[in-house]
């Protein structure tokens, strides 16, 4: 794992240390305008900065709070201020420090690209086709978030996001930062600080007036990737993941179940479509744990004709050196690149948007064996069935009516043993619909606790008592409040409801 984890992030130094050169990714542009905006933000239910600088040991002034500094590609209309590469690549000078200058971000652009050749400069000036604070095209979009690899640049795949965004998808990026500092840490609470990121941009998302926000996916690149796995583990309203080269192979010990992984990563809890792409020469197990055990998810496997973890990010393929690029060139990577974005897109059409067309091409592809361009295979793992959680509990209960409680609950529970009903909640939800004048489905929710605690808890019975009340079944109430005085003589609700009714009862 270590080696794998070395191999990541030489590559990263590798491409933000090298100068850019002239990319042209081969996608074609979908049919809509691009706009682009850049948010400053914090997230102050977190603290980042250290109370002394690491650096000088100084106080630290200002904020302290996570800063987020948000980039957002989304359908636009009409016209807005023109955008070169540079401006893309002058966010990264204000990553962590919002307050910067403008010659302070002019001077710390030029450190980073190292703007030495006209080359170069020809490269760095040249258009993107976002453009910045177009107006917002009306209407409702679905929501892309994209997680970058270990400690990059929120700018990592601008290509691919104004792809997205032209195909009518509102796209939202943060840098990748570690607990405490833009270098992300190697560990499980680096890829958690990351996974909360996504979280805070999934909420920044209900914002938005364009945004879909049943439709969120989350594309995630190497580390990002296993940020974007557990940011879905615990929270349902991402509902299609994409991870790019993704680092599960190599920190699969985090999502495997074992004990260093987060617990809250199971199976039930990841039963939502997947599309996992990686490489023909790749290094390792591929994540196997994790991928083996997302039963309850359609899982695609892709495998990109790709030389390099690099070719997954359009910062890498534009400010590599040439030399980096082995026997194939930067014009076969912006193809390979381009073969990526594509797959991308027709993933999000068919799982996130649910576009039949786009659907039918994925399956006929995995009917015929037949890997799009660009790929050496292309295959789809299918579900096995439902996730048995809590909603898919409730799901079926809502479909079949509560008369069948006991025979869902049973079967799920079986499939998933965690899913269990406490006696607590069991009183509550059978008092809420109680007082929801539901008297009927709430009998079959205590009918259900007196099933799973028939000795222990009087309070169950006293419900069921309430609710055969209710329904108008004296006799029923009668023994039911029998039964939970029975388990506790100081039960008073039940004592007092069957003098009410007419019933003695012994002191």
């Amino acid at each position: 794992m270590l080696r794998i984890l070395t191999t990541l992030l030489l590559a990263f130094v590798l491409a933000h240390t090298a100068t850019a050169a002239d990319f042209t990714p081969s996608a074609p542009p979908g049919p809509y305008r691009v706009g682009f905006h850049v948010r400053q933000q914090y997230d102050r239910a977190r603290v980042y900065q250290h109370p002394r600088s690491p650096v000088t040991a100084q106080a630290t002034s200002g904020d302290r709070s996570r800063p987020l500094q948000t980039l957002i590609w989304y359908p636009a209309i009409g016209t807005g201020g023109a955008l070169t590469y540079r401006d893309y690549v002058a966010t990264v000078a204000t990553e962590e420090e919002f307050s910067r200058m403008p010659d302070q971000v002019r001077r710390a652009t030029d450190a980073l690209v190292e703007t030495r050749t006209p080359q170069v400069q020809r490269d760095l000036s040249s258009p993107v086709r976002a453009l910045r604070d177009a107006p917002e095209r009306p209407g409702k979009f679905p929501v892309v978030i994209y997680a970058p690899s270990h400690s990059a640049y929120a700018i990592e795949n601008t290509d691919l996001c104004e792809y997205l965004a032209s195909h009518g998808y509102i796209v939202i990026a943060t840098p990748s930062l570690g607990p405490r500092s833009h270098t992300m840490t190697a560990s499980l609470e680096g890829a958690e600080a990351q996974a909360d990121d996504i979280g805070f941009l999934v909420g920044y998302a209900h914002t938005l007036a364009q945004a879909d926000t049943n439709r969120i996916a989350v594309v995630g690149h190497s580390w990002g990737s296993l940020a974007s796995v557990l940011a879905a583990a615990r929270d349902d309203r991402i509902r299609a993941l994409v991870t790019l080269d993704g680092s599960l192979r190599a920190a699969y010990d985090y999502v495997n179940g074992g004990p260093r992984a987060a617990g809250y990563v199971t199976p039930e809890r990841l039963g939502i479509p997947l599309l996992y792409m990686t490489r023909l020469q790749d290094e390792g197990a591929i994540g196997s744990e994790l991928l083996g055990r997302m039963r309850y998810a359609d899982v695609y496997l892709a495998t990109l004709d790709a030389a390099s973890h690099m070719d997954f990010s359009s910062w890498s393929l534009r400010m590599a050196p040439d030399a980096a690029f082995g026997t194939r060139t930067r014009a076969q990577s912006a193809q390979t690149y381009g073969a990526m974005a594509r797959m991308v897109e027709r993933f999000l059409d068919a799982r996130l948007r649910n576009d039949a067309p786009a659907r039918r091409q994925l399956d006929d592809a995995v009917a015929a064996n037949r890997p799009p361009a660009g790929f050496v295979s292309f295959a789809l793992r299918r579900a096995t069935g439902a996730p048995p959680t809590l909603d898919t509990f409730l799901e079926q209960l809502g479909q079949q009516g509560f008369e069948h409680i006991a025979t869902i609950y049973d079967r799920l529970h079986a499939q998933n043993p965690d899913l269990a009903l406490d006696p607590l909640q069991a009183h509550d939800w059978g008092m809420k619909l109680l007082r929801e004048r539901r008297a009927a489905d709430a009998m079959q929710v205590f009918r259900l606790g007196v099933k799973l605690y028939p000795e222990r808890f009087d309070f169950l019975y006293d419900g069921l008592g309430q609710a055969y009340e209710a329904a108008g079944e004296r006799d029923a109430a009668i023994a039911n409040y029998r039964q939970a005085l029975a388990l506790e003589p100081g039960q008073a609700h039940a004592r007092e409801r069957l003098g009410a009714l007419g019933v003695a009862v012994a002191q």
